[in-house]
């Protein structure tokens, strides 16, 4: 049987993913924990600790899964290998080995971003995710579906979503994700505007007419595409074509 663990990215919570979830497929175990911290789930005593992280998503990570980390969710699945069993593979939606990059989000405007963060966490929260969704085809029809699955309230603790900021200015996932002995997978939205095009270039597999979030715009070719890098994630799958574009 089929594992997948869906991670979701910063002021995100597993809601995120219900659109996906009709289009994945029969009889596999579809996971999809909280953070700590996230939509009740008491938060670490210490927001920043990775360690601290690793022990707390220990039962959530299984090592028999594949983990689909999105955003923020899939730098941290990449930290989490150096404290967790490598799984059965790893498939990175919508980030690279590091957030910040001098042709896509700035140190600068992520540092701009944390200020305005700290004077109005909600206000904040609001406009990343209008500003995540500007690459989706409809945008404004995927605001909607975002609103309806998490409203507009915070569904974290500040300390946590502050902790979450932090790491995307900090971490640098590059030498674990190249030594962990299991397949990794990069897959993006053609139109991802969170993501430098040479990183979108190098993806192993793109999304077409999709941008940071098609889970919400795309969510049965986003099932389809994942389904099939599950597969090749095992022994019995064959090695996934480099730079395929996934028609919508």
């Amino acid at each position: 049987m089929k594992r997948l663990v869906l991670l979701a990215g910063w002021g995100c919570d597993a809601r995120i993913w219900e659109l996906l979830a009709p289009h994945l497929p029969e009889g596999w175990e579809i996971h999809t924990p909280d953070w700590p911290g996230y939509a009740g789930r008491e938060a670490l005593a210490d927001p920043t600790s990775i360690a601290a992280l690793a022990e707390a998503m220990a039962d959530d990570l299984p090592q028999d899964a594949v983990w689909v980390g999105w955003s923020l969710g899939g730098l941290l699945a990449g930290a989490l290998l150096d404290h967790l069993p490598a799984p059965a593979g790893v498939i990175l939606l919508g980030m690279g080995p590091r957030f910040c990059h001098p042709c896509g989000i700035t140190a600068g405007e992520l540092a701009a971003f944390r200020r305005a963060f700290l004077r109005d966490p909600a206000a904040a929260l609001i406009h990343f995710r209008r500003w995540q969704l500007a690459g989706e085809p409809a945008p404004l029809l995927t605001h909607r579906r975002l609103r309806d699955l998490l409203g507009d309230a915070l569904n974290a603790d500040t300390l946590t979503l502050a902790a979450g900021l932090d790491w995307l200015a900090t971490l640098d996932v590059e030498r674990p994700i190249a030594e962990v002995p299991c397949p990794v997978h990069r897959l993006v939205g053609a139109n991802d505007p969170l993501l430098a095009p040479s990183l979108r270039e190098a993806a192993d597999r793109c999304l077409d007419d999709a941008g940071h979030c098609p889970m919400l715009s795309r969510p049965r070719r986003l099932a389809d595409v994942l389904t099939a890098l599950a597969r090749e994630c095992h022994p019995a799958g064959g090695s996934a074509a480099r730079h395929e574009a996934y028609p919508t």
